[in-house]
């Protein structure tokens, strides 16, 4: 009998955790790495066990159903677990040789953490699911403190039970701001508004072509109507066609600015107007992190383009492209204002073009958590050779053609997302020559537009050094995206000319994926040579929720479809 497959998932999240979920099923021996203490990610974060008493007295939608596959996946003993641990790097394997690269970890994950250790891992197939994070467009006073993202908001509410002020306006675009408002209420902040930038027709437009498909979506209304329900009880208004364009405030925000907005999102002249905040909370879609997969040498497709092997009608979105996984919750995000440019491209069973590299969740598409959580079950399914190919029970094969049709709903909602709520093209006129753009390097808008004016400047690499804009701790994760679209606006495409061997610049591509030591990349590591090994047995989270016993699937385990909550 051949020794089981050993399989990598980068990322717990909804996409991740199903994923390891399904290769165990399949057979594989399985190691799940996550950078946060326990699995769920972005929307199934929950307080930790030490803060018992703050916890919510309600569930999240789909809790029960994550617990039992958390509770599954980390009692399994073909599974390895391995919390606050951080993939920094992947090795390419050598010329000639083909295979996933090799993992490159660092634990306990936390940068500024003391002890920290390398390990290598060696693997037969890698399945990245690692999520995406809040896109925020720059406006003047953004910088201050007190303005922060949608999705920080969400995390500090659901994860620590702190709220971020107590006079709180959300605002942006796209379905992700109602639960992020609901948590807020949740933790005692008072939401006096909730701002959606796009306008009442655009949103219809969006949202009503084509309305019987919203039928296979009944999972996402209901948590719709939740989120809206709450939002009426503290009677929050919710304005369509107007946003913040604007903070103020003397060491930290008092006020801002809000404004009509036409289709476009420029300015209507004359209604503007000033709400007094000690807190605002922005998110204008999402951004895939990307350094992984192209570390490991992953195609991208643009959203709009077709993808190989996609199923379902003509319109659905190409690019497939979804930790923290299911940032978006079950209604996603907007796949327009997530997309800086590209996601990675996979195949029907979320190959991508590197051998033995799968990809689920929001990098190859922002779809939210049901999608994420069908497509990390193709994908650990497939990357435990458990794919349809091989003879199998008709019980996995009507399971995974189940978990096909669920994913290809949520590619076509995603579609159907972007639609409803796009980027408008003229935001950049909020802006003035003063407003900082990169906020790590404090560079404005008026350099980067005078560095992008001179053909000689405005190549990427020659922006960067010349402006500074992305050479700060957070590398380009916040401003590279919006610094990539105004250069093309200024100057067109780039006329940069790489070095022979030398990949284009992108906001994504770093060699370094997370921050590490010189003391820490001298020092070297340990292989994850036994399969049991832990970098850190002591902090295993899930410890409590085990069972008595542990749980050992059935022979004919099979991975379930996932409902729609």
């Amino acid at each position: 009998m051949s020794a089981p497959r050993r399989v990598a998932v980068v990322g717990a999240g909804p996409a991740g955790l199903s994923a390891a979920h399904a290769a165990l099923a399949a057979g594989a021996r399985v190691t799940l790495i996550d950078a946060a203490e326990e699995p769920g990610g972005q929307y199934h974060r929950t307080v930790p066990e030490a803060y018992e008493a703050k916890r919510p007295g309600h569930l999240q939608h789909g809790w029960r159903a994550f617990a039992l596959r958390r509770r599954r996946v980390l009692a399994h003993p073909r599974c390895t677990w391995l919390p606050r641990t951080s993939v920094w790097a992947l090795e390419r394997p050598r010329a000639g040789h083909e295979g996933p690269p090799r993992v490159h970890l660092l634990s306990p994950a936390p940068a500024d953490g003391a002890g920290r250790t390398r390990h290598t891992l060696d693997v037969d197939a890698l399945v990245l699911a690692v999520g995406a994070h809040d896109r925020v467009l720059p406006f003047p006073g953004w910088q201050l403190p007190g303005v922060c993202t949608a999705g920080a908001a969400q995390a500090l509410a659901k994860g620590e039970r702190v709220a971020v002020g107590d006079r709180v306006v959300v605002a942006g675009s796209g379905p992700f701001l109602l639960p992020v408002a609901a948590s807020l209420l949740d933790v005692g902040s008072r939401v006096l508004e909730v701002l959606e930038a796009n306008t009442a027709a655009t949103t219809a437009r969006g949202w009503g072509r084509r309305p019987w498909e919203l039928a296979a979506q009944a999972g996402k209304a209901a948590e719709l109507a939740e989120h809206a329900a709450a939002l009426a009880r503290h009677r929050v208004p919710y304005r369509t066609g107007r946003t913040v364009v604007e903070a103020r405030g003397d060491g930290r925000v008092e006020e801002v600015v809000t404004a009509r907005l036409r289709a476009d999102w420029s300015v209507l002249d004359g209604t503007r107007r000033t709400v007094a905040v000690d807190a605002v909370c922005v998110s204008h879609g999402f951004s895939p992190q990307l350094e992984l997969p192209l570390a490991a040498g992953c195609a991208l497709v643009e959203p709009a383009a077709p993808r190989p092997g996609a199923a379902g009608d003509g319109d659905a979105p190409g690019a497939r492209g979804t930790g923290p996984s299911g940032a978006g919750g079950a209604f996603g995000a907007p796949g327009a204002p997530g997309a800086p440019g590209a996601f990675v491209r996979v195949d029907d069973e979320q190959r991508t073009s590197v051998p033995g590299v799968f990809a689920a969740g929001e990098i190859t598409g922002i779809a939210g958590a049901p999608a994420a959580r069908a497509e990390g079950a193709v994908a650990g399914w497939a990357a435990a050779a458990g794919a349809p190919r091989n003879a199998g029970p008709r019980r996995a094969l009507r399971a995974l053609r189940a978990l096909r049709r669920s994913r290809d709903e949520g590619r076509a909602f995603a579609e159907r997302l972007a639609r409803a709520h796009p980027i408008g093209a003229a935001w950049p006129g909020w802006l003035r020559p003063q407003t900082v753009v990169c906020r790590c390097e404090e560079t404005d808008y008026g350099s980067l537009c005078a560095a992008f004016a001179a053909e000689a400047g405005a190549a990427p690499r020659v922006a960067k050094l010349n402006t500074r804009a992305g050479l700060g701790p957070c590398q380009g994760r916040i401003c590279g995206p919006t610094v990539a679209e105004l250069r093309r606006r200024i100057a067109g495409e780039a006329t940069e000319r790489p070095a022979e061997g030398l990949a284009p610049a992108g906001p994504h591509r770093r060699p370094l994926a997370q921050p590490i030591r010189l003391g820490e990349l001298a020092a070297p590591p340990t292989p994850l040579t036994d399969p049991d090994h832990r970098p850190e047995p002591e902090h295993r989270p899930e410890q409590d929720h085990r069972p008595e016993q542990e749980h050992r699937p059935e022979p004919d385990h099979r991975p379930e479809q996932e409902s729609s909550s």
